[in-house]
């Protein structure tokens, strides 16, 4: 159903009252993206310093990792029946064929 009015346009009737409501709605929209923006910058940084915090944690833990890992091969090089690293060729041996 559609509605018409007499009058299009603001319902006030007093050009001053319009003016107002005109100035007053800018500066509601424009207070709401200031607040947006700011709210916005708040919550990255929240993200930021978190994701920071993370990554440190994580980093920290690789290392401690790392550092472990590498006392325990310190330790397997001392001990018998550890692992013995080198290098190997393979031999090709011809009694192996059929011809």
């Amino acid at each position: 159903m559609k509605y018409s009015t007499a009058k299009p346009g603001f319902p006030a009737g007093n050009p001053i009252a319009n003016i107002f409501v005109i100035i007053i709605g800018a500066l509601a929209i424009g207070v709401s993206v200031v607040l947006g923006f700011v709210a916005f910058v708040v919550l990255g940084s929240i993200v930021a310093v978190l994701a920071a915090v993370i990554g440190l944690r994580l980093w920290w833990f690789n290392r401690k990792l790392r550092r472990q890992a590498s006392r325990s091969e310190s330790d397997n090089r001392s001990a018998p029946g550890g692992v013995i690293e080198g290098e190997f060729h393979v031999i090709d041996d011809d009694r192996d064929r059929k011809d």
